[in-house]
């Protein structure tokens, strides 16, 4: 059997019904020649626990479906696993909370060649439950990804979910993610970070949307907080695990951090007293400017690699 032109990779951990949803969403893809793709499941659990469903799903699958078992946890490892077993030539990524409407992988692969592009990117939409009211306009904007109104070239990369990638840029085809990534998350940014070192060719395609159905416990602001204050730690971290470090513009990401959570969090407690509607908005700018301060050893939050019951 040839080798198939694109592989769709979705890592999982234990969301058996968003997984269902994301694989279903890739079976309706409409506009591209089915006999050209394959997907790939890693089932980053301990214990083999999205198998069966795999399973079920590759009977109904229009294109080869392939599971994969990473026990060991961590969505590097989740990630290079798939890469290893993926056969494609271009690799697009969707989460195991993401919905691809029917035209997704038709957007990507246009945008692909007309921009010569080595990683196109494509908008995340968020989307609440109904019963989620309070602060729902922050939390569905918080797990949306926004980029230009037009399609074309840009200087800049997003986050792996929602992305086709061409295998031949990556600086490893079978393990491009970092392992000391696996535990802080990031791997997807310093893999980008490296193939922009290098000169790949970034591009946006807003027809590339994807709806992302967060579970319900992570749309809480103790979650959504926490998780900005990670997002804070990012350049930070980056400059202090380059080589050799980059002590400058460490020295600068916490300057800039602590003037931030310093402006934003007076902010936001003056809006908390008077119940602002945006109060939510403005206790993320603060907190991910202290993750630019405070982005070593104690303050690291750890939102990967966690094993069952952890």
């Amino acid at each position: 059997m040839a080798a198939p032109r694109v592989s769709l990779i979705i890592p999982t951990q234990r969301r058996l019904a968003g997984l269902e949803t994301a694989a279903r969403s890739t079976f309706r893809q409409s506009g591209v020649d089915l006999a050209e793709l394959e997907l790939v499941v890693v089932d980053n659990d301990q214990l083999p626990s999205a198998q069966a469903l795999a399973r079920r799903l590759a009977a109904e699958a229009p294109f080869p479906l392939v599971y994969v078992h990473e026990p060991e946890p961590g969505v590097a490892n989740a990630r290079n696993a798939a890469m290893a077993r993926a056969r494609g030539e271009l690799i697009a990524f969707l989460d195991d909370d993401e919905e691809a409407p029917e035209g997704w992988l038709a957007a990507l692969l246009a945008a692909q060649v007309r921009y010569g592009a080595d990683v196109v990117f494509g908008p995340v939409r968020g989307r609440a439950p109904r019963q989620i009211v309070r602060h729902r306009g922050y939390l569905e904007r918080f797990f949306s990804r926004e980029g230009p109104a037009e399609a074309g070239v840009i200087a800049h990369h997003y986050g792996c979910g929602d992305s086709l990638i061409r295998r031949a840029a990556m600086p490893d085809p079978d393990r491009p993610f970092a392992a000391f990534r696996n535990f802080i998350g990031g791997e997807d940014d310093y893999l980008f970070g490296q193939m922009a070192a290098a000169g790949a060719i970034f591009a946006w395609e807003p027809a590339a949307w994807v709806w992302e159905d967060p579970v319900p416990s992570r749309l809480t602001l103790r979650y959504t907080i926490a998780r900005a204050f990670a997002y804070g730690q990012g350049p930070s971290a980056a400059c202090a695990a380059a080589s050799p470090p980059d002590r400058l513009g460490l020295a600068r990401w916490m300057a800039q951090g602590l003037a931030q959570a310093a402006v934003f969090g007076v902010l936001a407690g003056v809006k908390w007293l008077v119940r602002a509607p945006d109060f939510a908005f403005t206790l993320d700018r603060a907190a991910r400017g202290l993750g630019k301060t405070l982005w070593w050893g104690p303050f690291k939050i750890q939102f990967y690699g966690l094993r069952a019951g952890a």
